[in-house]
């Protein structure tokens, strides 16, 4: 079918089509300068590559500003210009591309068994930095939330709650920080996890007497590096999962075509490499993440059938606000119609309210062959 009619039909609709993605994908006839095949000796995967440049930005421009910030009597306008220039680089240029980088690379070992301690420097000595605790969010994410795919036994799904409800986020918000870690903890000896469940303690362990150490040390500056950025991105990343888990089909809240989200063509996928594609994510968590726009061109049939939510030109913050001021005439204008399902706005609108409503916990879960 010509798309000219059906531009014209998504303009008048106030919703878009599938059109070409312009998310990044591996090139292989890309040039690769000396220091490029320098590198790659380390790596398992070649397009892992902008990983370790981005390694090298926040160990060079980060790391001497953290000491500088731990200089005992620097003058006071000193440090709030550091911590100014600091605060800048870790919350708004470093922290996506960072935080999606320990994503990727915990799915997918970075660097070869040759090198493999090289492997133990984003979670344990830059991830800090980000509010990451040690492996903590290698164990949540690899030992429950991708195993238990958003369901009951995964102790920060988004299926009991209200999920365009800023009171219903706040009380999911408040149980993960007052009680993630104990039901992870929980979680991994219920499920006879022990090593996962010696990483995580180990690792959260040997974070708190860091910053107990560091406190007597130079207080502000271990508020500002350690403690603070805890704070800050474990709230971002319940916000993202909510985000990523808002449109649930209470029928099928196994199917990962219907209890996640897609986001193609946005920045954002190229600032985080194609973190967009969720649906994509969960059906093949080592799935490397240059894959991602094919493997949705592939399956498109798939995301049709299923009616799975892909929105065009928007990411997870997005959602997440449009989600929590309860615009969903905004979602509904980046919401692509696959197959050209619905016919109004207004049908988008009612489709995507039935995915946000809380599932009753003694609702029966069936599963379903994705």
């Amino acid at each position: 079918m010509s798309p000219f009619p059906a531009e014209r039909f998504g303009q008048y609709l106030r919703m878009k089509y599938l059109v070409a993605l312009t998310d990044p994908v591996y090139d292989p006839a890309a040039p690769i300068s000396r220091l490029d095949a320098w590198l790659l000796q380390f790596l398992q995967d070649k397009r892992d590559l902008p990983f370790v440049y981005l390694i090298l930005e926040i160990s060079v421009t980060l790391l001497p500003l953290v000491g500088l910030l731990f200089v005992p009597g620097l003058p006071a306008a000193w440090w709030w210009a550091v911590f100014a220039v600091y605060l800048g680089l870790t919350t708004f240029y470093f922290k996506g591309p960072f935080g999606l980088m320990l994503h990727c690379t915990s799915h997918r070992i970075l660097f070869k068994k040759k090198y493999a301690r090289l492997n133990h420097y984003i979670p344990w000595v830059i991830g800090p930095l980000f509010g990451q605790t040690p492996e903590t969010y290698l164990t949540h994410h690899l030992g429950m939330h991708h195993p238990e795919n958003n369901l009951p036994d995964d102790e920060s799904s988004t299926m009991y709650y209200q999920r365009d409800s800023v009171a219903s986020f706040g009380r999911y918000l408040a149980d993960f920080f007052l009680l993630g870690i104990p039901k992870l903890v929980l979680y991994l000896g219920r499920t006879s996890k022990p090593k996962l469940r010696f990483r995580l303690l180990r690792g959260e362990v040997i974070y708190l007497l860091t910053c107990l150490v560091l406190a007597f040390v130079n207080l502000p500056a271990t508020l500002a590096v350690l403690i603070l950025p805890v704070i800050v991105t474990r709230a971002v990343m319940m916000l993202g999962n909510w985000s990523q888990h808002a449109f649930i089909d209470a029928a099928t809240p196994d199917n990962c075509y219907t209890n996640s989200v897609t986001c193609i063509n946005t920045k954002y996928n190229h600032k985080c490499w194609n973190d967009g594609y969720h649906i994509s994510h969960h059906l093949k968590p080592a799935l490397h993440w240059t894959e991602h726009p094919a493997h949705f061109r592939q399956n498109l049939d798939q995301y049709t059938q299923n009616q799975a939510v892909v929105f065009d030109g928007i990411h997870f913050l997005h959602i997440f606000a449009y989600l929590m001021t309860r615009r969903y005439d905004l979602l509904a204008r980046h919401f692509v119609n696959l197959g050209e399902q619905y016919q109004s706005e207004a049908e988008v609108v009612a489709f995507l309210k039935s995915r946000t409503r809380r599932i009753p916990r003694l609702a029966p879960l069936v599963a379903v062959a994705a």
